[in-house]
């Protein structure tokens, strides 16, 4: 199966919000850098006052330290300094504030640019994504876990969520928003440097929260253009009698259930569309890579792999298998 493996493996760089790859998310880290740099100042400051109070007196335990002397002049520094340091706490408080409306106005003017629209639904536990296309709704494209977006595009993702809250987060690029069943919640984003980009759900749903990711694929317009002319058309037929049984296969077995494969008979969607499976980079929500053998061992047996999860075991014989994601592999 020919795909390019996302690097999984520590998430190196790619999903962390202190590597911003787009304006939203630039806004973002300058507000945490400053709030960051404050709060640890004034700790270690505090530790500092501590250390030196505890090593520049020592007492002995059996005995009781004479209190200090005490004078007008005393009283009135160690007032002087407790003001002092109210102040600055208040005006170091009021400019962290200050800079978070500061950063939640950037983001929010964002708003009223024109967008490339994506529809994006959360689901225990996978995310599926949509391109609408109000003009022609015959060329939607659907797809799962991947959102593919042209570099220095602004973005809109509308999305909701078929069951309980999620939360869409990809940390690189904007800021997390919950996604409520019923509601529409729009964030608008961009991406100005090409890669992959890991994101998350950042609101605990369930067995399987920790394994709902997914992936930002930010590419050229020629790219993303080509992606979506692929995506838009329908399976390939099948050409040898491999993948012709192979597509017997699941059209018969309970794959036909769950699945949408455009150009034939399934058309189920409650499971991930399947159509261009095979141009996708992982499986089970960016959990596996999108191999052969991991393809096999979750459509055999996916609760060994994701406790939980709402797709089923399969009760398939090794050459049906083994025909069913020959043709698989050709759905690209």
């Amino acid at each position: 199966m020919s795909v390019t493996l996302m690097p999984i493996p520590g998430f190196p760089g790619n999903q962390t919000a202190l590597n911003p790859a787009g304006p939203a998310a630039v806004h973002i880290e300058h507000t945490f850098a400053l709030i960051f740099w404050i709060t640890t100042t004034v700790y270690l400051l505090a530790l500092a006052a501590v250390i030196y109070v505890v090593t520049r007196r020592r007492y002995q335990l059996t005995l009781m330290p004479e209190p200090l002397p005490t004078t007008k002049e005393s009283d009135r520094v160690v007032t002087r300094a407790v003001a002092a340091a109210m102040v600055l706490t208040v005006m170091l408080l009021f400019v962290m504030m200050i800079s978070s409306f500061i950063t939640s106005r950037r983001i929010g003017r964002m708003n009223d640019q024109q967008a490339l629209t994506i529809d994006v639904y959360g689901h225990q536990w996978w995310w599926e994504v949509q391109y609408p296309n109000e003009h022609e709704p015959f060329r939607i494209v659907t797809t799962a876990n991947e959102i593919h977006v042209p570099v220095g595009t602004p973005i809109r993702i509308r999305g909701t969520s078929r069951d309980v809250i999620h939360s869409f987060w990809a940390p690189n690029i904007q800021g997390k928003r919950d996604l409520m069943p019923g509601y529409n919640t729009d964030v608008l984003m961009q991406v100005d440097q090409p890669g992959l980009w890991r994101g998350q759900c950042a609101e605990y749903c369930g067995l399987q929260h920790a394994h709902m990711s997914f992936y930002m694929v930010a590419e050229s317009q020629t790219d993303f253009d080509n992606w979506m002319t692929m995506q838009i058309q329908p399976a390939v037929a099948p050409n040898n009698p491999q993948t012709q049984h192979g597509q017997q296969v699941f059209l018969t077995h309970a794959c036909v259930m769950c699945h949408t494969i455009r150009g034939t008979t399934a058309g189920s969607r409650v499971g991930p569309d399947l159509t261009h499976l095979a141009s996708r980079s992982t499986i089970a929500a960016g959990m596996l890579p999108n191999t052969v053998g991991n393809l096999g061992g979750w459509i055999m047996n996916p609760q060994s792999l994701k406790p939980g999860s709402r797709m089923p075991p399969n009760q398939i014989s090794g050459t049906d298998l083994q025909d069913l994601l020959a043709y698989l592999e050709t759905l690209r």
